[in-house]
């Protein structure tokens, strides 16, 4: 039986992987995680998904069908794979933000726009998901891909991405979702508790990082809850594309 004072404590307590933590300690650990491999996000990015996260980034730009003088906000930004591919979209001198992420994984975003030749046209930023540095009804689109199970409160972050739309703006978020092909999910879930945290292991020297990967993804909602959540923070049309089979989904709304 679950007494009284055990679903007080529950209800005190966010998850972080398979662990339930204070909500003030959660964003620390979670920057501790991201710190600890950002010069080797990228390559694990393509070891462990195979490449897939390409494609599914693609996915969530060719949706946003980005065209000038659209500005837009990526959340959770990391290394700066969004905001990279929506300029590639756009003429130079649009101006996406990508904000907030870790100190290391920005530095390492901004690095990979040098490398580019990107000098301008992107303004890196840090700050809080649940409280954006940015201006009510100021930006046309707000993105997030791989950020939002990482948010301690992901209904204020939702609640966020709607107040900085403007008015008809978009919202699309790509997140890990839950497996709908029969038989995919037994492999998928024997592949995503052994070999990724081996695979980190091996190329970071750290497995824990991607332990709470696994983790974090098998307690996010499903396709059909998040989109109630997204509808609830006031976001409206809310749509979802399974990909890979439901491994990741890709959910769309709008500020009406």
């Amino acid at each position: 039986m679950v007494t009284a004072m055990a679903r007080r404590a529950h209800s005190d307590t966010v998850p972080f992987g398979n662990l339930r933590v204070p909500p003030e300690d959660k964003p620390d650990l979670v920057q501790q995680v991201f710190d600890g491999v950002a010069s080797r996000y990228d390559v694990m990015n393509d070891l462990m998904s195979f490449g897939l996260h390409r494609l599914w980034k693609r996915a969530l730009i060719d949706w946003l069908n980005p065209r000038p003088p659209m500005h837009l906000l990526d959340v959770a930004g990391g290394t700066g794979d969004i905001a990279l591919r929506f300029l590639e979209r756009m003429a130079r001198g649009q101006r996406p933000d990508s904000a907030p992420a870790g100190a290391q994984a920005t530095a390492v975003g901004a690095d990979r726009a040098i490398n580019r030749g990107l000098l301008s046209g992107i303004a890196w930023v840090c700050g809080d998901a649940e409280a954006l540095p940015v201006a009510d009804r100021s930006v046309d689109a707000v993105t997030i891909a791989f950020g939002i199970r990482n948010v301690t409160r992901v209904e204020r972050a939702l609640g966020e991405a709607r107040r900085v739309l403007r008015p008809g703006g978009r919202f699309l978020c790509l997140e890990f979702g839950r497996v709908v092909l029969a038989g995919l999910d037994r492999a998928y879930d024997a592949y995503s508790f052994t070999v990724v945290p081996a695979l980190g292991g091996i190329v970071t020297g750290q497995r824990e990082p991607y332990s709470y990967l696994v983790e974090s993804i098998r307690h996010f909602p499903d396709q059909d809850t998040f989109s109630a959540m997204i509808a609830e923070a006031g976001l409206g049309q809310v749509n979802y594309r399974n990909l890979s089979g439901g491994i990741a989904m890709l959910h769309s709304a709008w500020r009406l």
